[in-house]
């Protein structure tokens, strides 16, 4: 059974659109950048990471705090400054003022490089998750098509080798051939069934993926098949890469490689960061204050004024705590530095093997081109043989064999190259 693409869920959700329209390529595309939930989560993340930056520049930026006090004192607590007048029982003050840090030991300038690093970081990272993403959906795709193709194939082998069957019973009934002759056709039949089964359900494997890859949950009805319709084909045109430009383009646009190229550079700020705890801290500050008076018993009788100064701080000996960030940070710089260059060459082998693939892929489709023609006509001179009484039925039934593997070479073929392609176009960093 396979649901209606307008059914409608228990919940009341309509299947959406691209469900039971054409699809192409393009399309499912624009679909995962739009629901895919990986991406969705590296969005959250790209957003987080615009907080952190703000939380790291704020030393840079002035703070405007406002605040206040409220205490009763004991009256046997209270001292007398001269006979009959005492301080107030009731005391309250509250002011505001900006104060702004004008030294940190070089860590103001760093604050706002880090907050540059951890936004571009993030940002590339970003970029990176919808990549890998983009490949999964292309791949997918083509797993589709594979699939159908596939299903053409081995259901065209199974007719093939029905009709080669009804022919022998036929000549077995007429007495022209022995039963020999029925049983190998029937076996032959029963063996084609199960590819044509498992192609069938590597098709609806494939669909589900693509659907979980573009972010639908499919109502609970349409349980057994979905009815997705694709348009693009695995015809994906002739490409050509030269290596060398393209390890060249890898290293200078992969993401990835940026992602650790920022991290290196935040590992750099570190050690400044780290260093500042060594130097003295210094902050201006400004306002104006209220409060009540001392030596009156009028609680509303207040006073009020400006205040200007400044303040420092610096921790002459710590302990080592700053001496120890420091070797912290340092080793945390040089760890950065290897990591990218980890990086830089498993980058290089990926694209490599990328492109090894592709070569191979490609060669490998050329050399079927005409396989499927020869295989053809292979069969045709097979049967007339047969006919004539110069062949025999396993030749015929050979020659089909040797018919479906040509068709399923090519279209492996195809599936292969069209997602060698993609993959090498991921490994150099193309953004297709």
């Amino acid at each position: 059974m396979i649901a209606s693409a307008n059914a409608v869920d228990t919940s009341g959700k309509r299947n959406p659109d691209w469900v039971s329209k054409p699809l192409t390529l393009a399309d499912a595309l624009n679909l995962s950048l739009q629901q895919n939930r990986t991406i969705l989560k590296s969005a959250s993340d790209l957003e987080a990471a615009h907080g952190v930056s703000l939380q790291v520049r704020a030393v840079a930026i002035p703070k405007l705090q406002l605040t206040g006090n409220y205490s009763v004192t004991d009256k046997e607590a209270l001292e007398s400054v001269f006979p009959g007048q005492s301080q107030a029982r009731q005391s309250w003050d509250t002011g505001i003022q900006i104060v702004q840090s004008i030294y940190e030991g070089g860590r103001i300038r760093s604050s706002i490089r880090v907050a540059k690093l951890t936004r571009e970081q993030a940002i590339l990272a970003h970029q990176s998750v919808i990549a890998d993403t983009l490949l999964a959906t292309r791949v997918a795709y083509y797993d589709i098509l594979l699939a159908a193709q596939d299903i053409v194939v081995r259901d065209a082998s199974v007719t093939l080798l029905t009709k080669e069957l009804e022919d022998q019973q036929r000549r077995f009934d007429s007495g022209s051939v022995p039963r020999f002759n029925v049983l190998r056709a029937e076996v032959a039949v029963a063996n084609a069934k199960p590819a044509l089964i498992r192609a069938r359900n590597n098709h609806r494997i494939a669909k589900n993926n693509l659907v979980n890859l573009v972010g639908y949950d499919l109502p609970r009805d349409v349980w057994e098949d979905i009815p997705m319709q694709l348009t693009d084909t695995l015809d994906v045109g002739d490409y050509s890469f030269e290596l060398p430009a393209a390890i060249s383009r890898a290293l200078d646009r992969r993401t990835e490689l940026g992602v650790l190229r920022k991290l290196e550079q935040l590992r750099a700020e570190d050690i400044t960061t780290a260093r500042s705890g060594r130097l003295p801290s210094v902050q201006a500050f400004a306002g104006w204050g209220w409060r009540n008076r001392s030596f009156s018993t009028d609680i509303t009788d207040s006073i009020d004024g400006w205040q200007v100064g400044a303040q420092a701080t610096w921790s002459i000996f710590d302990g080592y705590q700053t001496r120890g960030k420091v070797i912290q940070a340092k080793a945390a710089h040089e760890k950065s530095k290897l990591e990218l260059d980890d990086t830089s060459s498993r980058i290089e082998i990926e694209v490599r093997t990328a492109y090894s693939i592709f070569i191979q892929s490609r060669e490998v489709l050329e050399s079927q081109k005409k396989v499927q023609e020869q295989a053809e006509e292979a069969l045709r001179l097979a049967k007339t043989r047969a006919e004539t009484g110069t062949g025999t039925q396993l030749d015929v039934l050979n020659a089909e064999t040797a018919l479906t593997e040509a068709r399923t070479t090519q279209i492996v073929a195809k599936h292969d190259y069209a997602v060698a392609v993609a993959k090498l176009e991921r490994a150099i960093g193309s953004g297709k």
